[in-house]
Formats: structure tokens, C-alpha cells, sequence
């Protein structure tokens, strides 16, 4: 395995946070043979020879016995730094996940890698999980994985107290956290059953989306022992990254025509609602794409056979609400597009995330117009229910998801690079919010550029998001901003969008005249303005800090916090739109950046034979069949892009391959090499 690309900058040193956890336990010094020993199990079970970035620090820790918190953008390899600990550890490992729908795939991969693993969840009857805890406390299982639920039912609790345990894995830790995006009460009971164990077990928490504040609630609830955080870093250079203004009734037709063209391409699809979610597999499959939909509407055992038709490329498409969010583990997506803007920063990387696993240029794309971000305000009042927290916690609750949907909203309207906009708010996601310098070539007062544009990028910036490929012309609105914040005041901030941009254009509909709104000093003011800007300019001051917007039912428009800088005599506002948006087209892997493929391992598709690739692809889809089991697990297409570049016909060539192990030769390496071998003749 090679390292990930990553600059130093976003590689943060190993820290120390101070943890409550009160019983201690000394960590034992790490030896040049426990590494040697963590590099030989690298190679036997998973055929890399060396760790990713970040990945051996972590490894190193959990076999000092050190907790861990473990920052790594997803397909960065955050399963390896627990797995690898977990087959030279004498006890068991305990792997808590929310994600019961993934389990399945997740044993079936590490036991085709030789690592004995087992799951318990609810698809199984008592009788099988009692034969399951007797293998794990025979020791016949190196890794078990449960949901957090199942740490509260006493069965669980009287097994973790009787059979030892080595360490404990918690995936997807910014669940714990009120102030993530998916938040569950339920991993608030893991503290306390760790806290419960007769011995102290090396704890280690991994997620892919974790701020500051996440992280530091992570370490504090889940009672982490002076642990070793490592963030590698948020970037994913092999994602390019593309926003889409766009009303409602055009995206299924745009998604229809993407996914057409790129039909041997695997991809997701996630929309809102589970309405929206069937009528667009429904568009899919009429017009001949093999596309299953999938939501929290459906059976267990409908949700099932979704996602294994996904998973094994019967359909090589899924439409998914975000019940679909967190369970899947396919390494080949080559595309994510949202169809609605989602509610946070932390929620898109996730799901966008799912693409490009195996380090192959994917593409993400948002499609979001002013109507996600009413369904959206509207929705915080819900979201931030919950029973078992007090009126005050959930008042924490609601303020917190409201910052979260106002930086995405900032994301969906900014012009700066995609990649450091997000970047930058898992930094910090106040600095996503926050003004930024002066730029010397501005002509706008620093206090009143757009709060989410850093100085212009260089010229073409990352090339690898749709805003540093596209050209933007920037636009005086001065007056049209000044004319807002007067109707807001006119109105005495008691009026929703709506409203004000009809009053400001001079509307004459009944309920406006019945509201003697017409008498009011701003009507009509902006009568030449089109709508679309007055709403476009409406939307930006939001985001910017001038006004803001209350959420609920009837979303009503208040001023900001920079309010009073629009009655500043020397205010002067503009804003940036797409003036010749960024060329899209070919294969997902084939969209150019300055004249390169886009992604990290950009040109390397030059050296390899795509008919052996197609070939070996197919082989692999029939093995897959044989078995049961997802392509993926057999091989990934990174692996069989090696084969086609090394062309192995001996054990040696192919233990060479990357991502080929013992097990792997042994399963899978006569047929492969056949085909190979009758691919040359």
C-alpha cells in the first residue's frame, strides 16, 4: 500500500487530550519487533507492504496499549489500524458500529482475508448468537462486531465479563457527540459499559467527520485514557467535487441523463425524502438503468436485497435516502450525486464520501436550489427532538444543528475551492463562517466581503472542484442590499422571504394588499429588479452574516449580526456567480485537470490493458456469484489494475500485486492467473 497523498499541513501530530476516565493504565513500551510483527500481518493478510499515513502511528499506540482517536477521510483505511491490532492481540476485539446492514459484508471480507470475525445483530435468532458468543469465548473469533444497542441487554454485558478482551473499537465515534451530524443516544451508554468491564481494554475511536468540538466530546464521553488523536488530514484529492444550482423539477431529468452516460459506472444517489427516492428509480429504470431504491420505508428484508443487489453490481445503481448513509463499504463508486442539499457540512462528506474508496477519480455533485434550505430550516425543530435529553439540552441540540445547516448552505453558495472550504471547516467550523482578509485586489470594505471567500485562489486553484475550473463575474449589488435591509426594517423583521421580495418588486396579490403592505416605504423600490436577483442577493446576505432567517414553520427574516454595516456610508457589496461554469464530460476518471486525469494517481490509467482489465472484471464478477459475496471482496479494481500492469503467473508475481495476501493467492490466485495466462496466448 502506498501512502495517501497528504501535505504536511493537514497531517496533525499525535496530542494529548486530558480525559475524566479516572482508572489508569499504563501503556507498555512499543517494540521494532511488534512493528515488524504489525508490517507482516499488513502484507499476510491484506498484501500491502506498507501503512498509509497515519495508520502505523495509530497501529503502534493500540499495541502499546494506548487509547486512540483516529481522524481519517473515508477510504483512508481506518479499518486497518484497528484490524491489524486485532490478529496480533491475545484477546478479543470488541468492533461497536451503527451500521448493522454493513456488518455482514464486513466479516464476510476480513474472513476471506484469513481474520476469524463474527457479528451479532438483529437478523439473527437467539440460538445463533448464543453459538457466536461461544466462539468468541472459545477464541475461535478475533473480532466481534456488534451495534450499541446491543451493549445494554444483559447477555451482552454478563459475556463482556467473563471472556477477555484486548481491546474495544468504536466506529463512527462522532456519534456520540450532540454537536455531530448524527448524533445517537445510544453510543452515550458506551462509557459506561466500558467503564463497567473487570479489566481496562485499549479503546479506539475512529470517524471520518469530526470538528474540534466533536473530537473533544469523543474523548470525554467515551472516557478515552490520555489518548493519542491523530487527524491525517480531510482532504480526498481523487473526489472532484461540483455544486448545482438547479430548480426541483429539472434534477431527476439532469441525474437520468448522468447516469445514461456513464451506465458502466457504479454510483449512489441520495435524496431527501423516500417519495423522491422511488420516483427516481422509478424514472431510472424506465429508461433501462438497473437502479433499486433504498430507505427506511422499506422491510428489512427489501432493504437487504438492495443493497446486496447494489453491492454485487446487479444494479450498478442505488437511490438512496440517507437511512443509506453509513451502510456501504463498495469500493468501486465512481459517482455520489445528492439531489437535495443536505443538512450539514459532516452529513455530505459522509455520503459523498462512499465514492472513490479505492483511490480512482470519482466525482461528487450537489444539486440544491432555495427550496432545500426552506425544507431544511423548517425541519430543525424535528431534528432536534429527543426524549431522553431535558428541554435545555435540547435547546443545545436545535442551536447546534442550525450552525451546521448554515455552513452548508455556505458551501452550496460559495465560489471558493470546494476542497479547502471543507478542509477548512473540519479545522475549524467557525472559520468556515468567518470573514476573511482583504484581499488587495478587492474593491469591496474587508468587513463586507462574502464571509465564505477566502482571497481569490490562484489561477485554476486545486483543478480538481467545479469552482477553480469555472469563471465567476462579480457583481455590485449595493443597492439592492441596502434596499433589503430597509424592508426588513420597514417590516419590523415579522415577514419570511417571500414577502419582502414581493414587497420590494411591488406586488399586487391579495394577501400582500389585504396586509396594507403596499403602504409600506420599501414597495416596490426594486419594481426593475428581476425577482431571481432580488431573492439571489436576499439568500447571499443571509449567508453573509447581514440577515438571518428563524427556523420552523413559517421562517421569518431578522437582521444579522453585520447588519448595521449596511447603513454604513461607505458599504459596498458584491457578489460572485458563475460567468462560464467548468466543462463536464467522458467517464468519471477521465474528467481533465490541466491536462491530467483527474485525481491523486492521476495518468495511471496509461498502463493498463483495459481488455485484461474487462476480462479480469468478469472473472471476478463470476467468483463473486460462486460464493455470495460482493465483488469487492474478492478484489478490488485497484488490484486488478495492478494484475494487468504486473501480469502475475506464479505465486511470487502475484503476492506482489498490491492488495493481494496469503488467503487471497490461496482462494483466488490459480484462476486468475489462468485467465491471465490465456489472455497472453
Amino acid at each position: 500500500m502506498t501512502p495517501s497523498h497528504s501535505t504536511e499541513s493537514l497531517v496533525a501530530e499525535p496530542q494529548q487530550i486530558e480525559s475524566p476516565r479516572a482508572e489508569s493504565r499504563e501503556a507498555e513500551p512499543y517494540s521494532a519487533q511488534s512493528q515488524q510483527a504489525a508490517l507482516d500481518a499488513l502484507h499476510r493478510y491484506f498484501g500491502y507492504d506498507s501503512f498509509r499515513t497515519g495508520q502505523a502511528g495509530l497501529v503502534d499506540a493500540i499495541l502499546a496499549g494506548r487509547d486512540v482517536l483516529g481522524v481519517m477521510p473515508t477510504g483512508a483505511g481506518k479499518s486497518i489500524c484497528y484490524q491489524i491490532p486485532a490478529t496480533l492481540l491475545p484477546d478479543l476485539t470488541i468492533v461497536i458500529s451503527p451500521l448493522i446492514s454493513l456488518m455482514r459484508d464486513q466479516v464476510d471480507a476480513l474472513n476471506d482475508l484469513g481474520i476469524p470475525a463474527a457479528y451479532i445483530n438483529t437478523t439473527q435468532d437467539m440460538d445463533e448468537q448464543g453459538m457466536v458468543l461461544a466462539q468468541a469465548a472459545r477464541g475461535d473469533v478475533k473480532l466481534l462486531y456488534v451495534a450499541p444497542e446491543r451493549l445494554e441487554t444483559e447477555r451482552m454485558r454478563s459475556f463482556a465479563a467473563r471472556v477477555p478482551i484486548s481491546l474495544i473499537t468504536v466506529d463512527e465515534a462522532h456519534c456520540v457527540s450532540q454537536w455531530g451530524q448524527d448524533f445517537r443516544s445510544s453510543y452515550l451508554g458506551i462509557g459506561e459499559f466500558i467503564a463497567a468491564l473487570p479489566s481496562c481494554p485499549t479503546v479506539a475511536a475512529f470517524t471520518a467527520t469530526a470538528t474540534q468540538h466533536v473530537r473533544r466530546d469523543i474523548v470525554a464521553l467515551l472516557n478515552l485514557q490520555h489518548p493519542q488523536v491523530t487527524v491525517t488530514g480531510f482532504d480526498r484529492p481523487n473526489l472532484f467535487f461540483d455544486i448545482l444550482r438547479m430548480p426541483t423539477n429539472t434534477k431527476n431529468v439532469w441525474i437520468a441523463n448522468y447516469v445514461i452516460d456513464h451506465a458502466d459506472e457504479s454510483g449512489i444517489v441520495y435524496c431527501a425524502t423516500r417519495k423522491e427516492t422511488e420516483a427516481l428509480a422509478g424514472l431510472l429504470s424506465e429508461r433501462g438503468v438497473p437502479a433499486v431504491a433504498y430507505h427506511g420505508g422499506m422491510s428489512a428484508q427489501n432493504r437487504n436485497d438492495a443493497q446486496r443487489a447494489f453491492v454485487t453490481d446487479a444494479a450498478p445503481v442505488v437511490v438512496a435516502t440517507n437511512a443509506f448513509g453509513m451502510g456501504i463499504d463498495k469500493s468501486n463508486v465512481r459517482y455520489v450525486i445528492h439531489h437535495n442539499m443536505p443538512e450539514s457540512i459532516e452529513a455530505y462528506y459522509q455520503e459523498a464520501g462512499r465514492a472513490g474508496r479505492d483511490g480512482e477519480p470519482s466525482r461528487c455533485t450537489l444539486l440544491w436550489n432555495d427550496s432545500d434550505i426552506v425544507t431544511r430550516r423548517r425541519l430543525l425543530d424535528m431534528d432536534s427532538q429527543n426524549d431522553r435529553m431535558s428541554e435545555d439540552e435540547r435547546e443545545v441540540v436545535r442551536l447546534s444543528h442550525r450552525r451546521l445547516l448554515d455552513a452548508m448552505i455556505g458551501y452550496c453558495r460559495t465560489t471558493e475551492c470546494l476542497h479547502a472550504y471543507m478542509t477548512r471547516y473540519f479545522a475549524d467550523p467557525d472559520a468556515a463562517q468567518s470573514a476573511p482578509p482583504q484581499d488587495e485586489s478587492s474593491h469591496a470594505a474587508a468587513d463586507n466581503q462574502t464571509s465564505n471567500d477566502p482571497a481569490p485562489a490562484k489561477p485554476n486553484g486545486c483543478g480538481n472542484c467545479a469552482n477553480c475550473l469555472s469563471t465567476f463575474a462579480t457583481i455590485d449589488v449595493t443597492d439592492i442590499a441596502r434596499s433589503i435591509s430597509r424592508c426588513v426594517h420597514d417590516l419590523n423583521q415579522s415577514f419570511g422571504m417571500g414577502k419582502i421580495v414581493a414587497v420590494l418588486r411591488g406586488s399586487k396579490t391579495q394577501d400582500l394588499l389585504a396586509r396594507h403592505l403596499d403602504s409600506c416605504p420599501s414597495y416596490g423600490v426594486l419594481e426593475q429588479v428581476p425577482q431571481a436577483r432580488v431573492r439571489d442577493v436576499l439568500n447571499q446576505m443571509t449567508t453573509d452574516g447581514f440577515l438571518t432567517v428563524s427556523e420552523g414553520r413559517l421562517p421569518v427574516v431578522h437582521f444579522g449580526p453585520r447588519a448595521a454595516a449596511t447603513a454604513s456610508s461607505d458599504f459596498h457589496y458584491e457578489i460572485k456567480r458563475v460567468e462560464r461554469p467548468a466543462a463536464v464530460g467522458g467517464r468519471t476518471g477521465q474528467v481533465k485537470q490541466s491536462g491530467q486525469t483527474l485525481g491523486s494517481d492521476a495518468g495511471m490509467d496509461t498502463e493498463v490493458d483495459e481488455p485484461l482489465f474487462e476480462r479480469l472484471r468478469v472473472l471476478r464478477r463470476d467468483i463473486a456469484r460462486e460464493i455470495g459475496k460482493p465483488p469487492y471482496i474478492v478484489f478490488s479494481d485497484k488490484t486488478l489494475r495492478d494484475m494487468t500492469r504486473i501480469r502475475p503467473v506464479t505465486n511470487a508475481q502475484f503476492l506482489a500485486v498490491n492488495g493481494v495476501g496469503e488467503n487471497k493467492l490461496n482462494l483466488y490466485g490459480k484462476r486468475f492467473m489462468e485467465a491471465i495466462r490465456s489472455f497472453e496466448e
